[in-house]
């Protein structure tokens, strides 16, 4: 299974901001929306993550609060992205070897066309597995009887 196969099923709805959007402005969007993360983009190329973990880091730096800080000065900017032809082994692999939960998927001339989360990983493959079973239990209940000869 592919990136792009799960992709077509999520949906094409994405939430950006700018290194220079306030963080707060930033924390509004994402619970506003019920998202974990944003992508931080810059000239139209992805420069950055912005997700709970980095929102928490920023509130234990201010001390429990939200000051007037940017999505730039806190954003994760080292970011590993993913093109739609990505095997999903592969990102299961990558996202627990860098320990993300958001993955920006961007074609080859970089623009961006998705998140991927480790949640949309789970269930493209929970469901993939779940059909599989039913196929297979079908195929076994119309397994033809053995004859002796």
């Amino acid at each position: 299974m592919k990136v792009s196969d799960i992709l077509k099923v999520k949906g094409d709805v994405l939430y950006t901001a700018t290194p220079q959007t306030p963080l707060r402005d930033a924390i509004s969007t994402m619970t506003a929306n019920d998202i974990g993360s944003l992508v931080v983009m810059q000239d139209g190329r992805v420069c950055g993550m912005l997700s709970f973990r980095e929102v928490m880091n920023a509130i234990d730096v201010d001390s429990g609060a939200i000051h007037e800080g940017t999505v730039g000065a806190h954003m994760a900017a080292d970011v590993d992205v993913i093109s739609p032809d990505t095997d999903v082994n592969d990102i299961r692999r990558r996202m627990l070897e860098r320990h993300s939960r958001y993955v920006p998927v961007v074609d080859a001339s970089g623009v961006l066309l998705g998140v991927m989360s480790f949640y949309d990983i789970a269930k493209a493959v929970l469901d993939a597995q779940s059909f599989e079973n039913k196929m297979l239990k079908a195929y076994i209940r119309q397994w033809p009887a053995e004859t002796e000869e």
